[in-house]
């Protein structure tokens, strides 16, 4: 369970990209560009490329800025640069979807987003809008609201109080705290990714997973957030685009799957006609590493099917 290849690219922003691809079993049908979550990297999403691979389908996935092993002169670990992190985190994602095109200019390339990676998609649709042949953003919350302004106003204190771009204090006691303490009888703080307790204890093993991000990373993804809250900003998307929602019932990331099904309506009130969402029963965060991955992987595989036929 591996990808094929590790690479690197430089991105026009500056960022030299840490790159992992898996190529199809056999003939391919398109390629699937992987975009991962917060705290977390990009060599996680080996098993879900080989399922991919199996049907079909390539797969790209690199590391964020701050994350993994890419690096940037302006993005040590746990930031994504600044000033702009979050432009240049869509400029990096855009540059892995040349070299796509580049590599594959005869296949569709489906964009797929988990948790930040999710917002990340979006707003990578939102500024590119023709770019993607199909989009899949899982686990993603747009529902901010009130308290991502206030949250926002924390870590404008948290800038001023600190006097640099330091970990956040604040900003993970209202969030991967927080959602650990949703889950009964929680073992770890990191039961809320997972009923699965051995991929739980893979990701508190890794030691490129679950650091606390920065105060200014934490700004850049309210970024991101508040921008996909802005029908506005789809208003150039193509109407018929496929697209596929994904979220956990017992996922408090996402309020029980509650904020997918809200982009879900927020979509289709938005004219989105091509639209698949789903949230699955007893599942938490990571979709990807639950219990009932596999039957999530095949679902996910047959619609990819239905959006790119041969």
């Amino acid at each position: 369970m591996a990808f094929d290849t590790q690479r690197r690219l430089v991105s026009p922003t500056g960022a030299s990209l840490n790159l992992y691809t898996r190529l199809a079993d056999g003939s391919p049908r398109a390629v699937v560009q992987i975009n991962h979550g917060l705290a977390e990297h990009a060599a996680r999403y080996g098993r879900f490329a080989d399922s991919l691979a199996s049907r079909g389908f390539h797969s790209y996935a690199h590391d964020h800025r701050g994350h993994g092993f890419t690096t940037a002169p302006d993005a040590p670990p746990a930031r994504f640069g600044t000033p702009s992190g979050g432009d240049k985190v869509i400029a990096d994602v855009a540059a892995i979807h040349d070299l796509i095109r580049r590599e594959h200019p005869r296949l569709p390339v489906i964009l797929f987003g988990h948790s930040m990676g999710g917002l990340i998609a979006a707003n990578f649709l939102q500024a590119h809008p023709d770019a993607a042949d199909a989009a899949a953003i899982w686990n993603a919350n747009f529902s901010a609201g009130l308290a991502g302004r206030a949250a926002l106003a924390l870590l404008a204190w948290e800038k001023f109080r600190l006097g640099s771009d330091v970990p956040s204090r604040l900003l993970p006691r209202l969030t991967f705290q927080a959602w650990a303490n949703k889950v009964p009888g929680h073992a770890t703080q990191f039961d809320w990714l997972s009923r699965d307790a051995d991929e739980v204890r893979k990701y508190i093993d890794d030691p490129l997973c679950g650091w606390n991000a920065s105060v200014s990373l934490w700004r850049d993804l309210f970024g991101f957030i508040f921008a996909g809250a802005d029908d506005s900003r789809f208003s150039s998307a193509p109407r018929d685009l496929p697209i596929n929602l994904v979220g956990g019932a017992k996922d408090p990331a996402t309020d029980g799957g509650k904020a997918v099904e809200h982009f879900a309506r927020r979509l289709r009130r938005m004219g989105f006609s091509n639209l698949v969402s789903t949230v699955y029963a007893d599942t938490r965060h990571e979709s990807l590493n639950e219990v009932n991955r596999n039957i999530i992987m095949e679902d996910f595989g047959t619609w990819l099917e239905q959006v790119t036929p041969r």
